[in-house]
């Protein structure tokens, strides 16, 4: 072989693959990723406040969270000989049981672990779109299967506001006070698929309503779990509830 040949060829191939490296890096961070690959123990301890029905691990710029779906806590809505069985008791004197009942999911959810908001915001879907503390994931603010408001569905709520819906899956439209009960309602309470957390109704004492947040139902600060800062949405009690328009960041992926 011709080594001069072969030098020439490297002179005007590394720089391309340079420029087309440095090129894919600056796309992907437009799109909200990053080159760089993450480890748990890099990030926020926010990523591991899950409970123990939910795996977590990183997978190149994406934390996974391979959860069952089933609820920690009481519902009439499960099968009467499981121990967590426990009729409505809550306080809607209109509440209705629907025909669900719970079963175990296989869900798997990809957040980005630096989420960017997105310049094309993308609407959130029927079905999951973020996952919760206890490994139940958030629906959005409406049912199924024609985008209708949750004014009759909210009726089917049990007595920590969730509910399963044909398939079995259990998931929260509006605050999951079992969650809020056991960490304030200030707290970290998931994150949704975009990557951005999820937090309680409250913050600095006091109550937050829609006019506080933008149309994606959220605003940005620092938190305990991102001092830095962060975008983060806000449950409130009024409609959206979680998220408004749509994914305020790029969407990661759910599979069930």
């Amino acid at each position: 072989m011709n080594y001069k040949n072969v030098n020439n060829i490297l002179f005007f191939t590394i720089p391309i693959i340079l420029l087309l490296f440095l090129t894919a890096c600056n796309n992907e961070e437009e799109d909200g990723l990053c080159c760089s690959e993450y480890e748990l123990s890099d990030l926020s301890e926010a990523y591991i406040l899950f409970s123990d029905n939910v795996t977590v691990y990183t997978d190149g710029q994406y934390v996974v969270y391979e959860t069952n779906n089933l609820p920690d806590h009481k519902s009439p809505y499960w099968l009467t000989n499981n121990p967590l069985y426990e009729p409505y008791n809550g306080n809607n004197s209109n509440f209705k049981i629907n025909p669900n009942r719970i079963i175990q999911q296989n869900i798997v959810i990809k957040i980005p672990t630096m989420p960017f908001e997105a310049t094309n915001k993308e609407p959130t879907p029927l079905g999951a779109i973020g996952i919760s503390r206890n490994g139940v994931v958030f629906y959005n603010q409406y049912a199924g299967p024609n985008n209708t408001p949750l004014t009759n569905e909210i009726n089917s709520f049990d007595q920590y506001f969730g509910h399963p819906q044909p398939q079995g899956a259990y998931h929260y439209h509006i605050e999951p006070t079992w969650l809020t009960a056991q960490y304030g309602r200030d707290a970290f309470l998931g994150f949704l698929a975009d990557g951005f957390p999820v937090y309680g109704p409250e913050e600095n004492g006091t109550t937050i309503n829609n006019l506080d947040l933008d149309d994606y139902h959220g605003h940005s600060h620092a938190t305990t779990e991102f001092p830095e800062g962060i975008y983060h949405y806000h449950i409130t009690d009024q409609d959206p509830y979680i998220n408004g328009d749509g994914f305020y960041g790029i969407k990661g992926s759910i599979t069930n």
